[in-house]
């Protein structure tokens, strides 16, 4: 059992934990994530390792309350205890030597992922440029964190509510216009997000890093669900990735298959909460 030390409410969907786990905050890096089952009826879900003390032995995973499985976590509060965390999965992400200016880029609540990448880049004394996409005002998470975290951080948001008005794509491009050279560009998100920034360094020959959420099971390879098309080869997120090389990752597979049990969940959900579809 692992007990929920802290809960915060980011947003009206968005969700912070921090989880007592010495033993994956005593190894767990940026990039890697964790697989979580609340209860004995809940399912195996990965998350992404958003933060982690070792001195204090917790972890910080932030999660959107968006299916059956986050519902059922969403339940449980301060001093409750969750039943299983394994981790920390997937591999490390691997920075490059000698790098001076990389753009780590966030899309909505994948900017929790972002910012671990932000701030280990950052703490290594590279000029990092921290994109941060949402709707609008209302949803923006982590603003504060990601400042601290970066030489200079955008804040875009779709209604122009908040920072820059329009996408992410948007704003890295106008930075690359206005002579910004990026030794590596991060990008976490949705998957037409990470597509399509894809879209805007590969002209420029720009390395561009993706971290994968396809569907995962066991977390170890074994079932080959999070199964990702990387450079016309095979590839499994949870003990391949999650990063890849973002010009190289079939997008459109990746989105056929992430809506693979829509109709599952839906009535899943349906039956949790007592609604009718």
């Amino acid at each position: 059992m692992y007990k929920i030390l802290r809960k915060e409410q980011l947003n009206e969907q968005v969700v912070l934990i921090e989880i007592d786990a010495p033993y994956i905050a005593a190894k767990a890096e940026p990039g890697q994530f964790v697989i979580i089952r609340s209860d004995e009826l809940g399912e195996r879900t990965p998350f992404t390792i958003a933060d982690f003390d070792r001195e204090k032995g917790s972890i910080t995973v932030i999660y959107q309350v968006i299916g059956a499985s986050t519902m059922r976590l969403a339940k449980l509060g301060k001093g409750d205890s969750i039943l299983d965390v394994a981790g920390p999965l997937g591999v490390a992400t691997e920075y490059e030597p000698n790098v001076k200016r990389v753009a780590v880029i966030g899309g909505g609540v994948g900017c929790a992922i972002a910012y671990p990448q932000a701030k280990k880049l950052f703490g290594m004394g590279v000029q990092v440029d921290m994109i941060a996409g949402f709707r609008n005002k209302d949803i923006i998470i982590l603003e504060k964190e990601m400042k601290a975290a970066s030489t200079d951080l955008y804040i875009c948001t779709d209604d122009g509510s908040y920072g820059y008005k329009g996408f992410v794509t948007n704003k890295l491009q106008e930075l690359i216009d206005c002579g910004a050279h990026y030794d590596e560009v991060i990008a976490i998100g949705p998957v037409p997000m990470m597509k399509f920034i894809c879209k805007v360094t590969e002209p420029y020959g720009i390395k561009t890093l993706v971290s994968l959420n396809p569907i995962m099971v066991d977390g170890t390879g074994m079932c080959g669900c999070c199964r990702v098309r990387v450079g016309g080869k095979i590839k499994y997120a949870c003990v391949d990735g999650p990063d890849f090389d973002g010009h190289q990752v079939d997008f459109d597979e990746l989105m056929k298959r992430n809506s693979t049990y829509k109709e599952q969940e839906a009535d899943h959900i349906c039956r949790l909460t007592g609604g009718v579809r």
